[in-house]
């Protein structure tokens, strides 16, 4: 499942780096998940003058998440990519890298998750317990 979510993430990075429209908008205020991570809340404008709130497609809240927590950004431009079908569906563009990473990340990791049964399966290795 992991695997799955990460190709999608990555899918809709790529066509919206593509095909996606590009504006300024404005972190508002944040959402605490229940292990304390910030995850900022956009608004922005479409070009057809259509007012989003919400949270970016893709962002992913880690524990290194303090160290960009946008705290001096609350209020000002920050430049967003949206999906012109579904305004919805948009991405914060300065954090293209850190989502490239950690999708990296959790592909290898869902693949190694994918391999080890079917290692043993195949009697590669073998697990004891």
């Amino acid at each position: 499942m992991i695997f799955v979510l990460a190709l999608s993430c990555f899918s809709f990075i790529d066509y919206i780096n593509k095909e996606g429209i590009k504006t300024n908008g404005k972190i508002v205020k944040y959402k605490l998940d229940n292990e304390g991570k910030k995850t900022p809340i956009i608004e922005f404008k479409t070009l057809e003058g259509k007012l989003i709130t919400k949270t970016a497609y893709c962002y992913f809240s880690t524990d290194l998440s303090f160290l960009k927590t946008y705290s001096d950004k609350k209020n000002e431009n920050i430049e967003v990519i949206y999906d012109k079908k579904k305004p919805q569906k948009f991405i914060i563009k300065t954090e293209n890298n850190s989502n490239s990473v950690i999708l990296t990340v959790m592909i290898i990791i869902s693949l190694i998750f994918i391999a080890i049964p079917i290692a043993e399966l195949l009697e590669l290795i073998k697990i004891e317990i």
